[in-house]
C-alpha cells in the first residue's frame, strides 16, 4: 500500500511541473487580501477562486486574456505578465450601481487552513446529496465516520470515528452535549436531517470547553436558525421499504430582533419487508412524530443574542417475526417480537453577548434539560429506561493583552438521573444519579499567520468519578501556502451506560454477565483514554483545477474500557474491566479533486488497527474493517437563469474482512466462520432543480444488492439458546430506491 500511495505521489507533482503555472494575490486598493475572486482565461474553461489569503495559481494559457472578478469590484483584464510568480491584482470598487452577480461552486465539505484542530465541516449542500432522513444517516457520503447497523432487528444505524463507537464521539447540538447515557442507540436518528445547517466532525481530542467525556472526536450539528430561516420549507419522501417522511419547517420574523421557527417531522412504515425470507421484518414498523419550536434575539447594537427552543419526539416501533401480534403475542413463547418506544422532551436557552467597546471579549451562558424515557422488549428480555437531565454551562473569552493570546474559561455543572430496569432471565433495578461540576480554562496564542497553539485543562469533580484532571493539547503550522500541518492530545474519561450502549444484544439468546468490581456504576470503573494525532493537508492545482490531499493518524490508548465480550461462548456476553491493552490505530488517506467543470471528486483509504485483551486472548475488535475504501463523484449542471439545474451523486463503499464473534458452541448450522467476505455498496441520487423553490429527487441505496448472508441465527428457533441478530456487518435489505421532492417559498 506504501508502494501505491508513494507512485501517486509522485505522478501528481510530475503532473503539476509539467504545467505552466501562473500564481498571484488579488487585493483592494487597501492592500486587503479578497477571498473568492474569480480568476480564468477568458473565453475558456480554465478558472480558479482566490483563497482566504487572496492567493491564486492558475494553469497558464499563451496569447489569452486573464480576467479578475469580485462582487462590487470593477472587472480587471490583462494578457501582459513580466512574471509569471508572485503576480498582484488591485481591483477598485465599481463606479456605476450596476450589479454583479458571479455563482462559483463551492465545495460541500471543506477543511479550514486556519482551524486549530482537524474538523470538516459538511454544510446543507453537502446534506442534501443523500435522502439524509435523520443525522444517523447523514454521514454516508462523509468518509471521516463509518456508518453501520447495529442489528438485525432495530434498523437503527451505529457511526464509527477512529474505529470507536459513538459513545466514544462527544455529539453535541450548538455545542450542547445530546446523544448520550440513555439515547446513545437511537438517538442520532431522532434528529431530521432537514433541521440541519451544518455538521462539524473533529478527530481527536477536543475542546475541553464541552467537557471531559470525548474520546475518539466531536460532531457538532448546527440547526437552522430563526433568523436566516426561510418562511416555508416542505420535503415529502417515499422509499421502496414502504417509508414514507414530511418534513415542514415555519419560520416567521415577528420585528428586526425576534424571529421564532416551527419544525414539524413525521415519519411512518406500515409495509412488512421481508427480503432474505428468514421470516422476521427486515426493517420495524413504526412512527415518529416530532417537533420543536425556536426563537432567536439578536440586538447587534447591544452585543446580545439569545436562543430559545423546546422540543417534543415520540418514536415507535414494532419488529420480530413477520406475524407477530403484539396484543396477542407480546409476553408469550409463540412468536417473537420486540417494541422499543420512546419518549423524549427538551428544551434549552443560549445567552451571548460581546461586549460593545471590546468585540474580543464576550460571555456566554448555556442552558438545557432533557426528559428521555424508552420502553422496550426483545422477546421475553425487557428493557426500561428513564433518563432526566440538566446541563449548564457558563463561558467567559477574553484576551491577554493583544489578540495574539485569547483565552476561555468557564464553569459547568451535569446532572443525571437514571431509572433503569434489565429483565435478562432474572429482574435488576439499576437506578443511579450522577452529578458533576467543572471549572475549565483554555489558551490560545494564534500569530495570525501560521502558527497556533491551544492549551486546555480542565478540573472536575463527580459523585462517582471523584476529582479528575483533563489536559488537552493542539497545535496548527502552516509551513507553506495552502498546507496545514496539525497536532493533538487529550485525555478522556466517562462512565459506561452498558445496558444502553449495548441494548441491541438483548435480541438474542445471550446471558449477560458483569463481573463486579468495586466500581461505582455496574460494579465496574470508569474508562479512561488518551488520544494522539496528527494531520496534514496540502492543497495545489493540478492542470489547472483545484486539488487537495491529507492524512491523519490517530491513536488511543485505554488506561481502562469496559470489555464487552463476546467471544467466551455464544450463550453469554460478558462485561468486565479491562486487564491488559486496548488501543486503536486509524490512518486516512483522501484527495479531493475537480476533474471538471461542476464535476467534483473525493476518496479515502482507511486503515483500522484496533485490539482489546480479553479473557481468550488479545484479539482483533469484532465486526470492524481493517480496510476500507470510500469514493464519492457529484456533478452539477450549469444553473439556468432561473436556477435550474441537475445534481447527480455517487457514492461507493469497500469494506473488507471483518473478525466475526465466536459461535463455535453453537449448533452446526448456526455457526459461523472467523471472518467475513469483503463487499462494496453504491448508493446514487439524481435531482432535477427546476428553480430555487422547488426540486425532486430520486435515489438508490445500495444498487449492487449486497445482501448479508445468515443474518439471524437460529432465525427457526427464535426462544432457543442459538437465536441471536446481532451480528451484522452488512446490508440486510438490499437494493433500496427512494422518491421526494422540495418545496421553499422564500
Amino acid at each position: 500500500m506504501k508502494k501505491y500511495i508513494l507512485l501517486l505521489f509522485c505522478v501528481l507533482f510530475q503532473s503539476i511541473q509539467a504545467q505552466e503555472i501562473i500564481s498571484g494575490k488579488v487585493v483592494d486598493k487597501n492592500n486587503k487580501p479578497l477571498e473568492y475572486a474569480l480568476v480564468s482565461w477568458k473565453g475558456t474553461e480554465i478558472g480558479t477562486e482566490t483563497d482566504s489569503k487572496g492567493s491564486f495559481e492558475l494553469e497558464f494559457v499563451s496569447d489569452a486574456i486573464l480576467e479578475i472578478s469580485y462582487v462590487g469590484m470593477e472587472i480587471s483584464q490583462t494578457s501582459t505578465f513580466p512574471t509569471k510568480t508572485n503576480l498582484t491584482f488591485t481591483l477598485t470598487e465599481e463606479k456605476a450601481l450596476d450589479e454583479l452577480v458571479i455563482k462559483t461552486n463551492r465545495r460541500t465539505t471543506t477543511r479550514s487552513l486556519t482551524s486549530n484542530t482537524n474538523t470538516m465541516t459538511m454544510n446543507s449542500a453537502e446534506l442534501l446529496k443523500a435522502a439524509c432522513c435523520n443525522l444517523a444517516e447523514s454521514f454516508e457520503t462523509n468518509p471521516a465516520i463509518d456508518v453501520n447497523f447495529s442489528d438485525a432487528i432495530s434498523g437503527s444505524k451505529q457511526i464509527k470515528m477512529l474505529g470507536l463507537t459513538s459513545p466514544y464521539i462527544l455529539i453535541a447540538e450548538e455545542n450542547i452535549p445530546t446523544v448520550r447515557g440513555a439515547s446513545q442507540a437511537y438517538g442520532l436518528s431522532f434528529t431530521p436531517g432537514t433541521w440541519v445547517e451544518s455538521i462539524q466532525v473533529t478527530k481527536g481530542a477536543g475542546s475541553v470547553v464541552n467537557g471531559f467525556e470525548s474520546i475518539s472526536g466531536q460532531i457538532n450539528t448546527e440547526l437552522i436558525k430563526p433568523a436566516t430561516d426561510i418562511p416555508f420549507y416542505l420535503n415529502l419522501y417515499g422509499s421502496t421499504d414502504s417509508r414514507f417522511e414530511i418534513n415542514t419547517h415555519l419560520n416567521h420574523k415577528l420585528n428586526n430582533k425576534w424571529s421564532s421557527s416551527l419544525f414539524i417531522h413525521g415519519n411512518t412504515r406500515v409495509a412488512k419487508n421481508d427480503m432474505n425470507h428468514d421470516g422476521f421484518l427486515d426493517n420495524p414498523l413504526g412512527n415518529q412524530i416530532n417537533v420543536m419550536n425556536r426563537w432567536q434575539y439578536i440586538d447587534q447594537e447591544k452585543g446580545l443574542v439569545a436562543f430559545l427552543s423546546a422540543r417534543y419526539m415520540k418514536d415507535d416501533k414494532q419488529t420480530g417475526e413477520i406475524d407477530f401480534d403484539k396484543k396477542r403475542d407480546k409476553g408469550t413463547t409463540n412468536l417473537w417480537g420486540s417494541e422499543i418506544n420512546t419518549e423524549k422532551f427538551d428544551a434549552n436557552a443560549k445567552i451571548g453577548y460581546v461586549f460593545p467597546d471590546m468585540p474580543y471579549q464576550s460571555i456566554g451562558w448555556q442552558n438545557s434539560f432533557s426528559y428521555h424515557n424508552q420502553q422496550s422488549y426483545f422477546g421475553l428480555n425487557e428493557y426500561n429506561i428513564t433518563q432526566r437531565s440538566f446541563y449548564s454551562n457558563l463561558i467567559f473569552s477574553s484576551i491577554i493583552s493583544n489578540t495574539l493570546h485569547k483565552f476561555s474559561t468557564g464553569l459547568n455543572f451535569m446532572y443525571d438521573n437514571y431509572g433503569e430496569n434489565v429483565f435478562n432471565y432474572t429482574a435488576n433495578n439499576y437506578d443511579r444519579t450522577d452529578n458533576s461540576v467543572g471549572a475549565f480554562f483554555e489558551y490560545t496564542y494564534d500569530n495570525a499567520d501560521n502558527f497556533a497553539l491551544v492549551l486546555g485543562g480542565r478540573v472536575d469533580n463527580s459523585n462517582r468519578l471523584g476529582l479528575f484532571v483533563t489536559p488537552r493539547v493542539h497545535l496548527r503550522y502552516n509551513p507553506w501556502e495552502d498546507a496545514v500541518f496539525r497536532a493533538s492530545a487529550g485525555r478522556g474519561k466517562r462512565l459506561a451506560n452498558i445496558f444502553a450502549e449495548n441494548q441491541y444484544l438483548f435480541a438474542s439468546s445471550r446471558t449477560f454477565n458483569i463481573n463486579y468490581s468495586d466500581g461505582k456504576a455496574y460494579g465496574l470503573d470508569p474508562e479512561i483514554a488518551w488520544n494522539y494525532g496528527i494531520s496534514f493537508s496540502q492543497g495545489f492545482h493540478l492542470f489547472g483545477r483545484k486539488a487537495e490531499v491529507a492524512f491523519d493518524f490517530y491513536r488511543t490508548d485505554f488506561q481502562n474500557q469496559i470489555v464487552v465480550d463476546l467471544d467466551q461462548s455464544a450463550r453469554t456476553v460478558d462485561f468486565y474491566n479491562l486487564e491488559g491493552k486496548s488501543y486503536a490505530n486509524s490512518f486516512q488517506f483522501d484527495m479531493t479533486y475537480n476533474l471538471a467543470k461542476h464535476l467534483n471528486f473525493r476518496a479515502a483509504y482507511k486503515y483500522y488497527d484496533i485490539k482489546t485483551t480479553y479473557k481468550s486472548g488479545n484479539l482483533e475488535r469484532p465486526l470492524q474493517a481493517k480496510n476500507r475504501f470510500f469514493v464519492n463523484l457529484e456533478y452539477q449542471t450549469h444553473e439556468t437563469e432561473t436556477g435550474g439545474s441537475w445534481k447527480f451523486d455517487a457514492t461507493w463503499n469497500w469494506l473488507g474482512k471483518q473478525r466475526l464473534p465466536y459461535t463455535g458452541d453453537n449448533l452446526a448450522e448456526n455457526r459461523l466462520g472467523e471472518y467475513t467476505n469483503p463487499f462494496s455498496t453504491l448508493n446514487t441520487q439524481i435531482t432535477k432543480v427546476f428553480n430555487d423553490r422547488f426540486e425532486i429527487y430520486v435515489g438508490g441505496e445500495n444498487i449492487t444488492n449486497y445482501q448479508q448472508n445468515r443474518v439471524i441465527l437460529g432465525a427457526d428457533d427464535p426462544f432457543g439458546s442459538n437465536f441471536d441478530s446481532t451480528i451484522i456487518y452488512g446490508p440486510i435489505f438490499g437494493q433500496m430506491y427512494y422518491a421526494g421532492l422540495r418545496f421553499k417559498i422564500k
